[in-house]
């Protein structure tokens, strides 16, 4: 059932000034109403997110519940008459959302000129305009040491598949019927969920236990969107990043003979608690979002999911990710969250907030190899998701478009130039599916896609309605300059499947946004890397192929994108969870990323597109080492309540602070000691030496959760432009949950200003423990970002 404080309110707006009459609200249909002014009220209404400043107040005889005082405070400004309600039905909807815990505030829909008036109101804060977010496996788990030599072996013993244990997703939607939401021989949700579904009992089940969808906001933003029943959506993200945190075990999964094997998710035996916020090709309102991680958290998830972010760096106290997620970790709720797509230009990483794990994205260590073979012998590699045995027939010949390369101009590309022959295309542009769609309606028997230079080797194949290679832009280079100079020339494609333990593996994907952390420089951002790349999970259907291969609807597609990489780390969270249910947000980070791998499978530094080692700024502290984070050793915690010093060391000033930090009681930085960034008891040490000395000094406090008895040695590695002096250089520990302090003095090794910033690395050993720290030396210039960026 609902929580019996509903915020989604159909209250009308009616100018009532008196308290008591408000109550009557709630009694009396509209039309018993009396309004006590009549205005004009024909002006423009948009959405507002309208931060109170007061504090909600229990009181029977006045507001019985948040939504009652929101009304009343809506009231107090809108003066809608009679006359004007019956022009505009929608004034009966103006307050959209009652928040209780992810921020004091509604959101609701006004005028200006009652958008100004509330300006003037001693309640009033501030109010927010509308904002849109955006939607930023068969392999992964043997590659994560999930699975040992059968189904149930390696981590998932220690951690029983993360049994128990609730992932809410916020996403786009939802295919119910995926049989990676099977519940069978799932336990039912334990007692303390108290969330709903909004499908039938059919559907629901001990897997997939909650699913809502949230589109008050998003509607009257969006004219003509339809008003969802249920939790769907037509396109494949939701179903993708749910399966892949938490989906059951289903065999022979595989993209058109690509990646066959059992497909599962990170954690196969949690629960699955769906909310939709976003649209198809509208994106996601940031009203919605607070209202799905509001009821998230009454509801009792234990670790939120989302791949979503704003396409900018956006203040913590108006960032819907980062006001949610405070509120999720004050009640115990570990948030997980994407990095944000638009890589490899630096400073262009979302999600920011310290209290968030943001995570990028890397590839994984499987290709779906093919070959482009030239008329010449020359053979090319690449990589395809057709089916491992399509064959070509011999040589054909070889074309390019000639006009802008993007192979969408059906007018310019006529049947008599491209029947029966490869067509070389450059990505870019629409869709590659739409480009293979066009090809085949006019005849081509094959498609040669050349992959942007700044992808380097990563190949990120998609299944096309014709027979495609997509190759590295070196290889696509070669091609033209083989058919620059050959007259008839020709080219087949030789598929050959699946390969795994590729070489270099993993390596940072070109896309994954990068740091520096623009709201706090002393934050290193991203906290880490994982799956991202070509990861094979449920969808509903594959989009612009099932019609045209007349193929049986796969239930698996391939996709890519930090997106993919932060249900991986949701569900590994969901395992950490099951092993250490009372583990604070903080602590499961911490254990995350201090045992995070700064290697590849060839025990070399993890290596960015441009095939040298990549930065702090790509890799945070490294790819997720999921056996490792289990155990250990040590640890840095700290509560929510422990940010707050750092929101006033950042000059937030105390409306900005309370906003955040809300539901705790109000605070004034006037009357705490502020925190500097760099003594944050983060896992990662990041300082900005630009003032003289240049020298810089970190605290840090960590707990023991390893050996009871036990001592462990400080090792440094730093560039000789750096000195790096920790006190004490030995931990010695007598007990387990043993909290101990260290200091970390950082200087210019000459004296002088740094020319680049510096990157190295600081460990804790003992024994089988290696508790490691990156440590990222800025000047403090911030690098510019993309003028223009798309998710």
């Amino acid at each position: 059932m609902d929580n019996p404080i509903h915020r989604r309110c159909t209250l009308p707006c009616l100018g009532l000034h008196a308290a008591a009459a408000v109550l009557l609200l709630l009694l009396l249909s509209p039309a018993a109403v009396t309004p006590v002014a009549s205005h004009n009220d024909h002006g423009e209404h948009k959405n507002y997110l309208v931060i109170v400043r007061s504090k909600y107040e229990y009181d029977k005889n006045l507001h019985k519940n948040v939504s009652s005082w929101h009304a009343s405070l809506l009231s107090s400004v809108c003066d809608t008459a009679k006359e004007a309600l019956e022009a505009d039905p929608s004034a009966m909807t103006r307050l959209i959302y009652s928040y209780r815990s992810v921020v004091n505030g509604f959101a609701a829909r006004m005028t200006p000129e009652e958008l100004e008036k509330m300006s003037k109101m001693e309640w009033f804060d501030r109010a927010l305009p509308e904002q849109t977010f955006h939607l930023l496996t068969t392999r992964t788990p043997q590659m994560l040491g999930l699975m040992g030599g059968s189904r149930g072996g390696g981590l998932w013993n220690t951690s029983n598949m993360g049994e128990g244990v609730i992932i809410g997703i916020l996403d786009d939607g939802i295919y119910a019927g995926h049989p990676s939401f099977d519940g069978a021989g799932m336990q039912p949700p334990p007692a303390k969920w108290k969330g709903r579904c909004d499908f039938n009992k059919t559907v629901c089940n001990n897997k997939l236990i909650g699913a809502r969808s949230y589109f008050e906001s998003a509607k009257w933003k969006w004219k003509g969107l339809r008003d969802p029943v249920l939790p769907i959506s037509e396109g494949q993200h939701g179903t993708h990043t749910s399966s892949t945190a938490a989906g059951a075990f289903v065999p022979n999964a595989s993209v058109f003979g690509n990646g066959l094997g059992t497909a599962t998710g990170m954690a196969p035996r949690a629960h699955i608690a769906f909310y939709q916020v976003c649209y198809q090709d509208k994106g996601c309102d940031r009203d919605d979002i607070l209202a799905a991680v509001d009821d998230a958290i009454e509801d009792g998830v234990d670790i939120l999911s989302l791949s979503l972010g704003h396409e900018d760096a956006i203040d913590f106290s108006d960032d819907p990710v980062s006001l949610g997620g405070y509120t999720a970790i004050l009640n115990g709720v570990f948030v997980c969250a994407a990095a944000g797509n638009t890589g490899p230009a630096p400073a262009t990483l979302v999600n920011e907030a310290p209290w968030l794990l943001t995570v990028g994205a890397s590839t994984t260590d499987r290709r779906f190899l093919a070959s482009v073979k030239l008329g010449d012998n020359v053979e090319l590699d690449g990589e395809s998701l057709n089916d491992p045995n399509t064959t070509m027939g011999g040589l054909l010949p070889l074309v390019r478009d000639m006009s802008d390369g993007q192979c969408l101009n059906g007018n310019v590309l006529k049947a008599e130039n491209v029947t029966g022959k490869i067509i070389i295309c450059e990505a870019g542009g629409d869709v590659s599916t739409a480009k293979a769609r066009m090809l085949k309606s006019i005849g081509a028997a094959g498609m040669i896609m050349v992959t942007p230079e700044v992808f380097g080797p990563v190949i990120i194949p998609r299944p096309h309605a014709i027979p495609t290679v997509q190759v590295p832009n070196a290889a696509g280079q070669k091609i033209k300059a083989y058919l620059k100079k050959t007259r008839d020339a020709t080219a087949t494609f030789v598929f050959k499947g699946a390969a795994f333990n590729t070489p270099k593996s993993p390596m940072v994907a070109p896309f994954s946004s990068r740091g520096p952390n623009r709201r706090s420089r002393g934050i290193l951002k991203p906290d880490l890397i994982g799956p991202g790349v070509n990861i094979l999970a449920g969808v509903p259907s594959i989009e612009d192929v099932d019609q045209l291969r007349n193929a049986p609807v796969p239930r698996f597609d391939i996709k890519s994108g930090t997106s993919m990489a932060a249900p991986h780390l949701s569900g590994i969270a969901a395992l950490i969870k099951h092993a250490h249910p009372n583990w604070s947000p903080a602590v499961i980070k911490s254990a995350l990323m201090t045992t995070a791998e700064p290697t590849d499978n060839l025990r070399k530094p993890i290596l960015d597109v441009n095939g040298r080692p990549a930065t702090l700024l790509a890799l945070g502290a490294g790819h997720v080492n999921p056996k490792r984070a289990m155990d250990p050793g040590l640890v840095y915690n700290m509560t929510a309540k422990g940010y707050v010093p750092y929101l006033c060391g950042l000059n937030y000033t105390d409306d900005k602070v309370n906003t955040i930090i809300y539901p705790e009681p109000p605070v004034s930085c006037a009357n705490l000691s502020r925190l500097e960034q760099d003594d944050l008891n983060y896992p990662s040490i990041s300082v900005i030496l630009d003032q003289p000395p240049f020298t810089a000094t970190a605290n840090r406090s960590v707990t023991n959760v390893g050996a009871a008895s036990s001592t462990y040695a400080v090792e440094v590695n730093v560039p000789a432009s750096v000195t790096v002096e920790v006190n004490p250089t030995k931990l010695t520990f007598k007990a387990l949950e043993e909290v101990l302090n260290y200091s970390v003095t950082i200087k210019s090794a000459n004296g002088q200003a740094l020319t680049a910033p510096v990157e190295g690395e600081m460990k804790w050993v003992s024994g089988k423990y290696v508790v490691r720290s990156p440590i990222h030396v800025t000047t403090g210039a911030l690098p510019p970002a993309p003028a223009t960026r798309k998710p």
